[in-house]
């Protein structure tokens, strides 16, 4: 029973995300996932009480290999700058790859839509993993004192939105390295760091 839940599960969010990926984050309808999977829409709302539940389990799908990706990019690297540098770049790379969950992720797309504080929360923890990490940089000599700061996190995070949202927003569809604002994540990252010499 529990694995036929996950199964249905697993192809409802994949019938989702490539509704958003094809017609934008608010096109997504669950009657229409349910018309795909040919089952009725009332089936479907027994995984889903609600759109916005749908979103909920999406978000979750997103944020989960959003933060595989980072883990994978910064795993065996030495602590503060080089982890930080990669796992900015792991980020940025992984939403150019999927832009309908990065919109989701990193905007307000859906009126009235948040996530659920239980599928928020490893967000919560990734930004106390990157604040530890600019702290370690700090503690290293990599980074000047003032980089151990909540403000230098929330710059940080500004400086990967603005990234992804110019390169979405106005180079849909290019691959990371060939996108005109992607492709500057690294310069991007190195100025940002700049600001923080020891």
């Amino acid at each position: 029973m529990a694995r036929r839940r996950a199964a249905v599960v697993a192809e409802a969010l994949e019938h989702g995300q490539a509704l958003m990926a094809a017609d934008g984050v608010g096109a997504l309808s669950v009657s229409e996932v349910a018309r795909r999977m040919g089952i009725r829409g009332p089936s479907l709302y027994k995984y889903f009480p609600s759109r916005h539940a749908f979103y909920d389990a999406l978000f979750a799908r997103g944020l989960t290999a959003q933060q595989a990706a980072v883990r994978s990019a910064v795993d065996g690297l030495p602590r503060g700058v080089p982890r930080i540098r990669a796992g900015a770049a792991a980020v940025v790379h992984w939403a150019v790859e999927h832009p309908a969950l990065a919109h989701l992720l990193h905007w307000r797309p859906v009126p009235g839509f948040e996530p659920s504080p239980a599928v928020f929360a490893p967000s919560v923890d990734e930004m106390a993993d990157v604040r530890a990490e600019f702290a370690e940089a700090v503690r290293l000599g990599q980074l000047h004192p003032s980089a151990d700061s909540d403000d230098t996190v929330r710059l940080y995070t500004v400086v990967l939105s603005g990234l992804i949202s110019q390169q979405l927003a106005n180079q849909p569809g290019a691959p990371f390295a060939e996108g005109v604002f992607s492709r500057l994540t690294d310069a991007a990252i190195d100025l940002f760091l700049s600001a923080y010499a020891p």
